[in-house]
Parts: structure tokens; sequence; C-alpha cells
């Protein structure tokens, strides 16, 4: 099987972002299948990401993704992707991923990712 172009580094102890995650994997049934893209549980393989320099933490406060030439792409820049790649949904990587959106777009996600690490903290999630 070829190479993902897209293999999207997640956390499934945290309700929210697993919940995400399996909304996603139904809507990209196909491209997983197809071996396209793949979704990886961080926990299950805890230094994955080692040689980026990513640790798990990391991967617990936001999500992070590899493209097939090896990029490293992290937060609302994974969002972006797995919308470019989720058929109906290329208007939102449009919408938020644009020249002028993106800034805003990311400073929104790695706030909203902030509270959601202290949350999932506090209830002892990990």
């Amino acid at each position: 099987m070829p190479k993902p172009l897209l293999t999207i580094w997640y956390n499934t102890r945290c309700p929210v972002c697993d919940a995400g995650i399996v909304r996603q994997k139904r809507r990209l049934v196909e491209a997983i299948k197809a071996g396209r893209i793949a979704f990886r549980d961080i926990n299950a393989e805890p230094a994955a990401l080692a040689g980026y320099g990513v640790s798990l933490e990391d991967i617990r406060r936001r999500l992070h993704a590899t493209d097939a030439d090896g990029k490293l792409l992290v937060g609302a820049d994974v969002a972006i992707a797995v919308w470019l790649a989720t058929p109906g949904e290329g208007w939102l990587a449009t919408l938020f991923g644009n020249r002028a959106a993106l800034p805003l777009t990311r400073y929104a996600y790695d706030r909203f990712a902030d509270l959601l690490y202290a949350w999932n903290r506090r209830k002892g999630r990990w």
C-alpha cells in the first residue's frame, strides 16, 4: 500500500477530539480504504513523532499530521488539510485557510486547544 497523503495523529483519550475524528473518518471512508488518509492514535504510539521533536503532550494539546513528503502540520493547519480532503468540506478550508483568515484561524484553534487540554487534564484523562 502506498504511503498516505496525510497521516493524522490524534488523542483518543479526549472525548471531544475523538468524536471529531470519528465524524471525519465516516466522511473519509473511501480515502481511508484507498490508503490516502490514515488516522493514528498517539496513545498507541507515543513516540511516533519524536523524530520531529514532538512529544506525546504536544499531540495531546493539538492535532498533528504528516503529509506524503514527511512535512509536519500542526493545529489549524491539520484541520484545513482534513477539510480539503473531505468531500463537501473544501469550503471550510477556503473560508478559514485563506491568507487573510489563517492567522485568526490558528489563534482561535490554539486557544480552543489550550482550553480543551486543560479540561482534559482536570478530568484526569492523562
